[in-house]
């Protein structure tokens, strides 16, 4: 098995298609586990990230249902609490892993992205489908027939 380190991650997660039904303005119903799952990776030391389009009032009531569904993010589009976008600012988040209905292959659902990041409740393990992607240097690449290329 292929694992990524085992410490609690920063995990950036879409609320529209993700954590509720799409239904931009306004919210949908909620997603089947999305609550449950999210608050069980809070308790296993991962630090979430609501990371949405939804700005301005918008934004305030995505926030507000979550709240009123017992989650409160670690921070709210934005990389920790009271960032600031200063100077040459980018807006993406520096996260771990991003959960949303827009990745390569549509949105999972919250039963396996919980059995994906830990399975058997035990602890993280996010297994890497194609570890050799993950490797930031070039190897020397061989022909088609094995030899050098």
């Amino acid at each position: 098995m292929n694992l990524i380190d085992t410490k609690g991650k920063v995990i950036a997660v879409d609320f529209d298609g993700t954590i509720v039904e799409h239904k931009y303005p306004e919210i949908g119903n909620e997603m089947l586990f999305a609550f449950t799952t999210l608050k069980a990776l809070q308790s296993k030391g991962h630090r979430l990230i609501l990371w949405t389009y939804r700005k301005e009032k918008e934004l305030e009531e995505a926030v507000e249902f979550c709240r009123q569904n017992g989650m409160v993010f670690y921070a709210v589009n934005e990389n920790y609490p009271g960032e600031t976008a200063e100077g040459d600012f980018s807006r993406k988040i520096n996260a771990d892993i991003f959960i949303d209905d827009r990745n390569v292959g549509g949105f999972l659902g919250w039963d396996i992205i919980w059995q994906t990041l830990h399975p058997e409740g035990s602890e993280y393990a996010h297994q890497l489908k194609n570890k050799e992607a993950h490797i930031n240097y070039k190897k020397k690449k061989k022909s088609w027939l094995g030899f050098g290329g």
